[in-house]
């Protein structure tokens, strides 16, 4: 008995840990204005003590493929997770990925299947369909399990935090990499100190969804239904 009440001690304990929060807030250089959605902005904190880190559990996040759109567009997962990408359209996707973090083409595969991937190294895989140019995604790989995405309103919320030193990191679709890196810095999180207080991002005013096929040309326009006279 006294042997399983010191390994559910911990466990308790951590369970009722307070989550560690911040609140983001996006700038739009090009309006000179606040962006009214501030959500689907990564915030992570990689642990400096040399702590252990923990693996995360659960069934596998999914992106599934409807009404030729993925849904969720943003995934973060940590490095060894898989991602299952289930298509519910009544037609092939070609999902691929050919950018800096994992790269993959899962091929042609129809209606009703799924397939999925192991991000097996850290970075950012920004995922697209061969056939349709309008779709696109991103998935995340981190070396913690310590990250959240923020909500419309820009709140995070990051669980199960031990107390410890860590590395704040924060990364946007819409925002450039040297805007980002100045936002990174250690912080020190306690039973008293478990707010990250304000993150401001500032926004690509150039970004774009633009991008080639995976075979790194132009997309092929869909056939108009229009009768062209000769």
């Amino acid at each position: 008995m006294m042997a399983l009440l010191l390994v559910a001690g911990p466990i308790s304990a951590r369970a009722q840990t307070p989550p560690v929060t911040a609140e983001v807030t996006i700038a739009r250089p090009a309006s000179h204005a606040r962006a009214q959605d501030s959500s689907q902005v990564v915030v992570w904190l990689s642990p400096l003590d040399g702590e252990p880190i923990p693996s995360k559990s659960g069934p596998p996040p999914q992106i599934i493929q409807h009404n030729k759109t993925f849904n969720p567009h943003l995934v973060v997962v940590q490095v060894g997770q898989t991602v299952q990408f289930p298509n519910e359209d009544p037609f092939f996707h070609n999902i691929f990925s050919m950018y800096n973090g994992k790269r993959f083409d899962l091929g042609l595969y129809e209606a009703g299947s799924t397939r999925s991937v192991r991000f097996d190294r850290q970075g950012v895989s920004y995922l697209f369909c061969n056939i349709h140019s309008e779709m696109s995604a991103v998935v995340v790989a981190l070396d913690t399990p310590y990250f959240a995405i923020s909500d419309h309103a820009g709140h995070v919320s990051i669980p199960d935090v031990p107390d410890g030193r860590y590395q704040l990191h924060v990364w946007y679709e819409r925002s450039l990499p040297d805007t980002l890196a100045p936002l990174s810095h250690p912080v020190t999180i306690s039973s008293s100190t478990r707010s990250l207080g304000a993150i401001h991002v500032t926004e690509n005013p150039n970004f774009t969804f633009a991008h080639k096929n995976k075979y790194g040309e132009d997309y092929v326009p869909p056939p108009s239904d229009t009768y062209q006279h000769p």
